[in-house]
């Protein structure tokens, strides 16, 4: 007993610290988080310089945000996301701490939702001397008198600060002239990557010169397209991506960008520039071969013939968006999947898409195709099982993210498909598909529920539907006539031998979207998810799960950061109560419409979710307004917070 007593007092030696941050380097981020609450050492590891690469810091002004950015100044690099600002003292201090201790080591600067003066960022700018991307989207308060780095003194000291920045947000700007456009671009010599996206910029067309309003002279009012043509002249060899979405450019003016002398684009964003035509995409694509990212989304005059231009004209194209291009039909997706070096498409709401000619374009390509990683398929309502069954075959080694929400004819093969050959998918999104079943993610065939007489019948010719019942033969039972039959214990001990064809087999998935496939109920949501890399899950509308499915979430799937429980009216506090011990990363809970959940799960969530930043009680009747009006006290990371009011209207509030 006493070697025992002195080999128990025996002190363990610590771990050198090099060794747990050698250990702490296989983790993902939000594993590392946990792990470095374990005890100080770990945390100290947590810290190393190896994990703070491109750390960014997000937090409205504040009292409390001087002290963050006073610790701030120990890293040897840092970006910023400071919102809130506006022209009283505090925020001027915020932004005077900001220069003093971290100006030269700022990568990025951003402040989103903010009214700053021209003095105080004057008085910052100079300071950001290694600055590589500035966002000023929506500061119009900035823009509005058009004096803005009007004397030429600030503007020499924000150049000689500003010379090495790569990224320019202007986005949103009701007031941006050609004079203060003129004056910040001077300041910012070495541009690689400009945004414009939604400001009002004079792209007319001149009838009377037969020319773009750009090269003429026009009213300083407005940024024109003259000087945004100057400026890509005179930093055409840095400048390679630009965004103008929800812009009114015209086919002339997007000609009349794309034909300066010099200039090379890789990245070009037009989402919902409405006026486009497929005239513009072909000149486009002609004078800028070298793009390699392009967003042409919600130019709904974009047919299939634009599509063919792309396809033959940008070999070296990796992302394309062609995302509510309404008219867009199968037309030239087959020479499309042939670009060997595409690696995202995105497809959503184009109506006419069926996926035939992606089909034929990858199984009947000699040399290389596509390696699509990204496929975003969204309400394309002629998606059938036929289609995602073979583009899973074709693509089933390099897809990772897969989005088939609202592809209201997809069915369980499709699933089973999706489990069995795809089973590198990080991402899957299958919301609105309503005729997924439990039988699909268990990955099983439905069993026959015929009687014996009925199946030795003669059930004669079947017609389609659009046929009627002419008075001769029974026309077949619609699927939406019938239920799904429900899985008994004995399918599900077949199920246990067939886990490799199941939803089980998506073993790194990290977002899976089930909202609104009705006819899923407690027997697979309890057995398939279950995915230890799983952080976002999305179970709204589905009426047919309990507080089974959520306790059998929360235990097997405890990287969850955002759980969406939304009008599942079956969910009450006793499913929380099972859950919320398991659910100590959760950040974003959505529990609106679910008419069982009272005060003591709010009780639950604030004991065991500490790091709660978005919560919807929304349509939750049961809820009190004492209990809302102390949660903010019991969640320190509370942000956005939704719930109904005594008198029945619902609120919503930034905290």
């Amino acid at each position: 007993m006493e070697g025992c007593d002195e080999e128990d007092s025996l002190e363990v030696p610590e771990l050198p610290l090099e060794i747990v941050v050698y250990i702490l380097s296989f983790l993902r981020t939000s594993d590392r988080k946990e792990a470095s609450l374990v005890c100080r050492s770990w945390y100290i590891a947590s810290q190393d310089l190896c994990f703070q690469k491109n750390a960014i810091f997000s937090f409205p002004a504040s009292a409390s945000s001087l002290e963050l950015v006073r610790s701030l100044g120990r890293r040897s690099r840092c970006s910023l996301i400071i919102s809130q600002l506006d022209g009283f003292s505090l925020s001027r201090s915020l932004l005077l701490e900001v220069g003093l201790r971290v100006g030269s080591k700022l990568d990025s600067l951003a402040l989103p939702g903010s009214s700053v003066t021209e003095a105080s960022l004057l008085a910052l700018l100079p300071r950001l001397t290694s600055l590589r991307r500035l966002d000023l989207r929506g500061l119009d308060s900035l823009f509005m008198s058009g004096a803005f780095l009007s004397r030429k003194e600030h503007r020499q000291q924000v150049k000689s600060a500003l010379s090495s920045l790569e990224e320019l947000d202007l986005s949103d700007l009701r007031y941006l002239s050609d004079l203060t456009f003129n004056r910040l671009t001077s300041c910012t010599p070495r541009l690689r990557r400009l945004s414009l996206a939604g400001c009002h910029i004079a792209f007319e067309f001149d009838p009377y010169r037969g020319c773009p309003v750009g090269t003429v002279e026009v009213s300083s009012a407005l940024l024109s397209l003259r000087n945004l043509r100057k400026l890509l002249t005179e930093q055409s060899a840095t400048l390679v991506a630009l965004d103008l979405s929800r812009t009114a450019i015209a086919p002339e003016s997007l000609r009349s960008i794309a034909q300066v002398e010099g200039v090379s684009l890789e990245e070009l964003c037009l989402q919902s520039c409405k006026e486009l035509t497929d005239y513009s995409v072909e000149v486009l694509v002609k004078h800028q071969p070298g793009l390699r990212k392009l967003d042409i989304s919600g130019c709904a005059e974009l047919t299939g013939r634009a599509v063919v231009a792309v396809a033959r004209s940008l070999s070296s194209l990796t992302h394309l968006s062609l995302s509510r291009d309404w008219k867009v039909t199968e037309t030239g997706l087959a020479d499309l999947v042939s670009v060997a070096s595409l690696r995202g498409l995105d497809l959503s709401e184009c109506l006419h898409v069926g996926g035939a000619e992606m089909v034929k374009g990858l199984s009947q390509c000699r040399g290389e195709r596509a390696q699509l990683e990204k496929l975003n398929l969204r309400s394309c309502t002629y998606m059938r099982d036929e289609a995602v069954f073979s583009l899973a075959q074709l693509l089933g080694t390099t897809l990772r993210e897969l989005d088939l929400t609202s592809c209201v004819n997809v069915t369980d093969l499709s699933v089973r498909a999706v489990a069995t050959y795809l089973q590198g998918l990080v991402v899957l999104r299958l919301g609105w598909c309503k005729e997924v079943t439990d039988w699909g993610l268990l990955g099983m065939v439905e069993t026959s529920t015929c009687e014996p007489d009925e199946e030795k019948e003669d059930k004669g010719p079947r017609f389609t539907r659009t046929f009627g019942n002419m008075g001769f033969f029974k026309p077949p039972r619609l699927p939406f006539e019938e239920r799904p039959k429900l899985v008994t214990p004995d399918d599900l001990e077949q199920f246990k031998g067939q886990a490799g064809v199941s939803l089980l087999a998506l073993v790194r998935l990290r977002e899976l979207n089930l909202s609104s496939c009705y006819k899923l109920t407690d027997s697979s949501i309890t057995r398939v998810v279950r995915f230890t890399d799983l952080q976002h899950l999305s179970l709204s509308s589905l009426p047919g799960i309990t507080d089974a499915s959520l306790s059998a979430v929360a235990r097997h799937c405890r990287a969850l950061a955002g759980l969406e429980l939304s009008h599942c009216a079956r969910i009450s506090d006793r499913g929380v109560a099972q859950a919320a011990p398991h659910l100590h990363r959760l950040q974003h809970l959505y529990l609106s419409g679910c008419n069982s959940i009272t005060d003591k799960s709010l009780f639950l969530l604030a004991q065991h979710c500490k790091r709660l930043k978005t919560l919807d009680v929304s349509k939750c009747g049961n809820i009190s307004g004492t209990a809302m009006e102390r949660l903010p006290s019991q969640l320190p990371f509370l942000e956005n917070v939704q719930y109904k009011l005594p008198g029945g209207t619902d609120f919503s509030t930034l905290i």
